[in-house]
């Protein structure tokens, strides 16, 4: 097994001028290189940031996009600074497994195992946000016997890094290579979401998380449509070509949800 060489480049949020944007918002933005691919890398500190679910809104109607979530919330006097697609969702465009957003389960949690799709690889498991604002991911097995108090959470799969090991399933010799998304928990109070800006396996991108940003568990959220937006940088992963409309996201917007 080669060692994974990689290095980071600043930009965006902590470029310049910008560090004051940085210092408002606790967004870091920033471009890492490993092994001849690159990933934008965005880490939240959930101390001073809030991230929020968004599938449906008031009407019952799916977002669909970052950009309808980035207006509805211009709308309603609230600016978005990061969005992500979140977990894997079904032709009806419906997330597949668990989707909790401001405490209320809106998909329940997902126990088939699928014959065939990246949510069939074992394990599979959920990436949440507790009432107390700690996050973490875990397999969907540990999930069922945890009782987390989720504000939010959403399932997806498969695992990327399950305790420190790159999923089993997962061969480094792999010609499967795909835009690909996903989210760990690198230090207690802090979020990084990583999503490839080519296409690469999923051993590559799993060592990602492990080498390069040090997370012992990390999950995939969704391959080939998936993308970041920050306010900073705009959109990074797949082309604009391949994205088709999304179910849930996860998002920062610079003031809290009215209730």
């Amino acid at each position: 097994m080669s060692a994974m060489s990689w290095s980071i480049r600043f930009c965006g949020a902590l470029a310049g001028a910008a560090l004051s944007l940085a210092d408002a918002h606790a967004l870091e933005s920033r471009t890492l290189a490993a092994d001849g691919a690159e990933y934008r890398i965005v880490t939240l500190d959930l101390s001073r940031e809030t991230l929020e679910l968004h599938w449906l809104d008031a009407d019952g109607h799916a977002y669909g996009s970052i950009e309808t979530l980035r207006r509805a919330g211009e709308a309603g006097g609230r600016a978005l600074a990061f969005a992500t697609n979140a977990g894997i969702y079904d032709r009806e465009n419906r997330p597949l497994g668990l989707t909790i957003a401001d405490g209320k389960t809106l998909r329940p949690l997902n126990t088939t195992r699928g014959r065939s799709g990246n949510f069939a690889i074992q394990p599979n498991g959920v990436f949440y946000v507790d009432r107390e604002g700690r996050a973490g991911v875990v397999t969907t097995d540990a999930w069922r016997v945890r009782g987390v108090d989720a504000r939010l959470a959403t399932q997806s799969g498969p695992m990327l890094v399950v305790d420190g090991e790159i999923n089993a399933s997962f061969a480094e010799e792999s010609e499967s290579r795909k835009w690909r998304s996903g989210v760990c928990v690198p230090a207690k109070g802090r979020v990084a979401f990583a999503v490839s800006e080519t296409p690469v396996t999923f051993h590559a991108f799993a060592s990602v998380f492990r080498d390069a940003l040090g997370c012992r568990d990390a999950l995939y959220l969704d391959g080939t449509l998936s993308r970041i937006w920050t306010a900073a940088d705009g959109y990074s992963g797949a082309p604009a070509v391949m994205v088709k409309p999304y179910a849930a996201m996860l998002a920062v917007f610079d003031a809290p949800a009215a209730h």
